[in-house]
């Protein structure tokens, strides 16, 4: 597996950090986690066309992890692409039919694509065995952010494999998901001292990975208050393993 993050950043604008979205080759097949403002044209510096995803998989519905599945749909109409699309679908928390419904009631006629181009699939939270898919299986565990929120642990068919938080909170689901992993990705949106609810402090990610057994960590989704702090020494006083602080275009070897 391959790795490339797209944006690193979160909803704040910043002109080095575009807002959250990974892109993930596996065997070949182009998958995305979250699709943040501006993935498209992130896809675009980073090699990769977009007519090639075949798997999109969503944390949670706030805007900064899905406002670009607009313009997915809109440059997937165009007639010179809708043409030749493979099939591809859309895969997220409960409620993510009814989310691309009203999308698509918000610009009528114009996004809307017929299921044999785009399927859409809603996973329970609740569901603790693994789907399935071609090249890799999926396994999800809620996570504490909204009501909805999921975790994604992707595993490949040569055995390797990467989670992925999403917007979160400490929580036991993402422990146990992340047990064994080769890769953790986590959120660290706010520094130590300006917790807030919902989310992750350098030290509180490190801690997660830490009890998980995590030997590479990434770090990602950083607020421009975190950004302005050691990120790294917070991280280090609850984790000792490898560290790796996220930045857009950042490729990594799975």
């Amino acid at each position: 597996m391959e790795l490339i993050i797209l944006g690193s950043g979160t909803a704040m604008p910043l002109s080095y950090r575009a807002s959250p979205s990974l892109a993930l080759m596996v065997c070949g097949d182009l998958i995305l986690l979250d699709m943040g403002p501006g993935t498209l044209r992130q896809l675009t510096k980073a090699g990769l066309n977009h007519e090639r995803i075949s798997r999109i998989f969503i944390t949670h519905f706030h805007p900064d992890h899905t406002a670009d599945l607009v313009h997915l749909f809109f440059a997937t109409k165009n007639p010179t692409v809708f043409g030749r699309r493979s099939p591809f679908a859309i895969i997220g928390p409960i409620g993510t039919k009814e989310f691309i419904q009203r999308l698509e009631m918000a610009y009528p006629g114009w996004i809307s694509l017929p299921p044999e181009i785009m399927e859409i699939q809603e996973l329970d939270p609740d569901e603790m065995t693994p789907r399935e898919y071609p090249n890799f299986k999926i396994l999800i565990r809620p996570t504490n952010h909204t009501a909805n929120s999921l975790a994604y642990r992707v595993e490949s068919r040569k055995g390797k494999s990467l989670v992925y938080s999403g917007d979160t909170a400490f929580c036991e689901e993402i422990v146990e998901l992340a047990k064994g992993s080769d890769l953790l990705i986590l959120e660290s949106s706010f520094p130590d001292g300006e917790e807030a609810d919902g989310h992750l402090t350098p030290s509180q990610a490190g801690h997660l990975a830490s009890s998980a057994g995590v030997k590479r960590l990434v770090l990602t989704h950083f607020y421009p208050e975190c950004l302005r702090t050691d990120i790294a020494a917070q991280c280090r006083s609850t984790y000792r393993g490898e560290l790796i602080l996220g930045g857009d275009l950042l490729q990594i070897r799975i």
